[in-house]
């Protein structure tokens, strides 16, 4: 008894039609999400936090968890700022370049994952150095809640540091004004703190801004680098170089009461 040629399994439509289920398994994950078959042409990858098991420090805070959002190898995450007339951006060696543009040359966080980003209760660490110029070098804007500020360092000529803007007033005609001498070539470690009722600045472990009281004030930025929102970098007819920029989540269930 024969078997018609209509009526034959067709054996290579079945294999192919096999591995392409395998393909399929093989491509969802244990929660059931169906992740595409992609080349990926990058090795650049998203910004992911890790579990930070810190003593707590002296005000009873420590760090929950660590994020680094420069991996020293490309602008993953960030796009350069279009201020105009901005220098161009960069990375090389490990280090984020800023270069000298007509007025401001930054770069602005692009994720909209707003679950990467915190608004408060936590840290920024980076290092920072001038390279070339002589206005501010780390205009560092970041999350106050809902109302971003700024940190800089070196304006008005290269020493005024300070907090832009509280109550309307620019880091140098405010509470936080202070001056200080930057050495072109020379990194500083600079770190900021958000809390719900507070915020302070160090540079080299110094502290340089302490502010709180913040439900009494209004906090916001400059003009000029509106489009820094929510988290960015910029500098002022300066060449600026960064590296090590990351941010901390705090545990501060054990935060110690000031005393009144």
């Amino acid at each position: 008894m024969t078997i018609e040629a209509a009526e034959r399994p067709q054996l290579p439509h079945i294999i192919v039609l096999i591995l392409l289920v395998m393909m399929l398994v093989d491509s969802v994950t244990d929660e059931g999400e169906v992740i595409p078959t992609v080349t990926v042409h990058s090795t650049a990858t998203k910004p992911t936090e890790q579990v930070i098991l810190s003593e707590p420090d002296e005000d009873g805070i420590h760090v929950a968890s660590s994020m680094s959002v420069f991996d020293g190898k490309s602008l993953t995450g960030w796009q350069p700022t279009k201020f105009g007339g901005d220098g161009e951006v960069s990375v090389k060696d490990g280090q984020l370049i800023l270069e000298m543009g007509v007025d401001l040359t930054g770069i602005t966080w692009s994720d909209k994952e707003a679950k990467t980003l915190p608004k408060t209760n936590y840290d920024i660490t980076l290092e920072a150095k001038r390279v070339d110029g002589n206005d501010f070098f780390c205009g560092l804007t970041f999350p106050v809640k809902d109302d971003p500020c700024s940190l800089i360092l070196g304006g008005w000529g290269g020493s005024v540091c300070g907090l832009s803007s509280i109550n309307g007033m620019d880091a140098s005609e405010n509470e936080t004004t202070s001056y200080r001498t930057f050495d072109k070539d020379k990194w500083y470690k600079i770190r900021v703190r958000v809390l719900d009722d507070r915020i302070q600045a160090w540079v080299d472990g110094k502290e340089i801004v302490y502010v709180d009281e913040l439900d009494q004030k209004k906090i916001d930025v400059r003009i000029e680098v509106e489009l820094s929102r929510p988290l960015g970098l910029a500098t002022w007819q300066t060449t600026a170089a960064i590296r090590n920029f990351q941010i901390h989540r705090l545990d501060v269930s054990g935060r110690k009461k000031e005393d009144s």
